[in-house]
């Protein structure tokens, strides 16, 4: 084994607001220092880290002017729940959504992320 476990890294206009967001998504702890932020669930098994950037372009989806390179899939119980719940602490459904068992939405720096079924 050469690692451990792996750490995401979103680049983003804004860490701090990314991880608020993303942290209130899944419930975990926030911790945040000038244009670094870490969300961890409460064991400290994950982490999912924003890195603040200039000239930040989000990207676009479905298209591929600006590849989305990445996105993350979060798993819920119940898809109509979750949706309003992400909704309102910012992020925006996608106008393509190309399945039944997820649904795409945008977080507020403009990456593409699923609510699936789990």
């Amino acid at each position: 084994m050469i690692a451990m476990y792996p750490s995401f890294v979103l680049d983003c206009p804004d860490a701090a607001r990314l991880a608020q967001f993303y942290g209130e998504v899944l419930g975990w702890k926030v911790e945040a220092r000038d244009g670094w932020a870490d969300i961890k669930p409460e064991d400290g098994s994950n982490c999912i880290s924003f890195q603040q950037v200039e000239n930040f372009k989000a990207p676009s989806w479905p298209s591929q002017d600006a590849p989305q390179q990445m996105h993350l899939d979060v798993m819920v119980r119940d898809l109509d729940e979750a949706e309003s719940e992400v909704v309102a602490i910012g992020a925006t459904k996608a106008e393509h959504q190309p399945g039944t068992t997820f649904r795409v939405f945008l977080d507020p720096a403009g990456h593409p992320f699923c609510l699936c079924v789990a």
